[in-house]
């Protein structure tokens, strides 16, 4: 029995006001990405990391923000809509006020944007055609969306610096940008292509871009990685990640150094397993935890993106926990009770993430504790239905925490609480 967690959500849309992305802005005008039929709509909601309800109290606000306030929120560099849609859907569901700004250079983006929203009756959205660098005159937000853009950008602190500038007190960021080992081969095909088809207009790079492509050995660097097959979905996904003409990757260090530099500070990843150290070589005496991340990173090998939440440096803080009993866990990617049977029956709980493989194990007086997470009651709550002491229940929800959250698998969240 395996336990997958939800694919992240697809990269969106690179935006600026600067004269160096005309050719950025001429893509997504005659590609929109990713590629989206509001039609579809109808039918499923694409759901994924950054910009869960959930995560977004769990990692911004501690898990106990009071959802009867609206959440003001700058989708920045909205695209086609995935995170918009997402969010916007999902707080409805939740009978939760929401106000939304979408913000997007490409004109033909915003309009499958808005043709979604419309096919959900989602009404709480104003659009925007504009650059995301002129977020601190939109108004000021309690939460931003930024997947999949701010590595698009000719000067990618300009606009972290912006986002900063735009952010509410006590609010946060929900980011994805690119990582280099994950995506190899990706960037020499870049270079390529934009030395050999940069003056072409859009359709014409896309053509003779497929044509070379076709022709390269089959033991070149990308074919080879298994990792990245966005180019294999659409035209669209062809042309974002093979024939981009302002694209760049952070890798851990990185990322950090650029969070200093423009005042941010990480309040976790998404999968924080993936950057653990601990999981395949003993942490060096002294190393500290940048560079233990650094080294996991490249120990992995297979993380194409960094996806997570940041606050201002001002406000530092990290996920919610369970050391504060008032929080409501709530897991994500699996059912409570599907996994406190598997852990009553001492079953180990396979894990596949960014093609790392792993086994969970959990003990099996922790089943009783799984099996009472509703998404309404707290840990003071769990601890009674559970009928569980308070020594036993933190010795075992301790390492209910320490095995699932890693993962993504466990948040705290008073969402669904709140709606009760």
């Amino acid at each position: 029995m395996a336990f997958l967690l939800p694919p992240m959500r697809p990269i969106l849309q690179a935006n600026d006001k600067e004269a160096p992305m005309s050719s950025v802005k001429e893509q997504y005008e005659a590609y929109p990405y990713p590629e989206r039929n509001p039609k579809d709509e109808a039918k499923r909601l694409i759901s994924g990391s950054p910009s869960l309800p959930q995560e977004i109290d769990h990692f911004i606000y501690g898990g106990m923000r009071d959802w009867s306030k609206p959440l003001r929120v700058l989708v920045a560099g909205g695209g086609t809509g995935d995170g918009l849609i997402q969010l916007a859907t999902m707080m409805a569901q939740f009978k939760k006020p929401c106000e939304i700004t979408y913000v997007d250079l490409s004109k033909a983006s915003r309009k499958v944007a808005e043709a979604r929203a419309k096919v959900r009756k989602l009404s709480n959205i104003t659009f925007v055609t504009g650059s995301l660098l002129d977020a601190p005159d939109l108004g000021e937000f309690d939460y931003i969306d930024c997947c999949g853009v701010l590595h698009h950008l000719p000067a990618p602190e300009e606009g972290f610096r912006a986002l900063n500038a735009a952010l509410a007190p006590g609010g946060g960021l929900g980011f994805m940008v690119y990582a280099p080992y994950g995506r190899s081969g990706v960037y020499p095909l870049q270079q390529a292509f934009g030395a050999l088809l940069g003056d072409l207009p859009p359709k014409e790079r896309l053509r003779q871009g497929k044509r070379i492509f076709e022709a390269l050995p089959e033991g070149h660097p990308f074919k080879a990685n298994i990792n990245v097959n966005d180019h294999k979905a659409s035209e669209a996904g062809f042309y974002d990640l093979l024939l981009h003409t302002q694209d760049r990757s952070y890798d851990v260090t990185q990322l950090m150094q650029t969070f200093e530099n423009t005042g941010w500070h990480l309040s976790g990843f998404v999968t924080q397993a993936l950057y653990d150290l601990s999981r395949v070589a003993k942490r060096p005496e002294g190393m500290g935890d940048v560079e233990a991340m650094a080294m996991a990173e490249k120990l992995n090998g297979t993380i194409k993106v960094h996806t997570g939440y940041a606050v201002k440096t001002g406000g530092a803080r990290g996920p919610a926990n369970g050391r504060n009993r008032a929080v409501v866990p709530v897991l994500k990617g699996v059912r409570a009770q599907q996994l406190a049977q598997a852990v009553a029956q001492g079953k180990a709980l396979p894990m596949e993430m960014d093609g790392l493989k792993a086994t969970l194990s959990l003990p099996k007086s922790a089943a009783p504790l799984i099996a009472a997470i509703n998404g309404q009651r707290n840990l003071n709550e769990i601890a009674v239905v559970a009928g569980a002491d308070p020594i036993s229940f933190g010795a075992n929800w301790g390492k209910v925490e320490s095995v699932l959250a890693g993962w993504g698998l466990l948040l705290y969240s008073g969402i669904a609480r709140q709606s009760a």
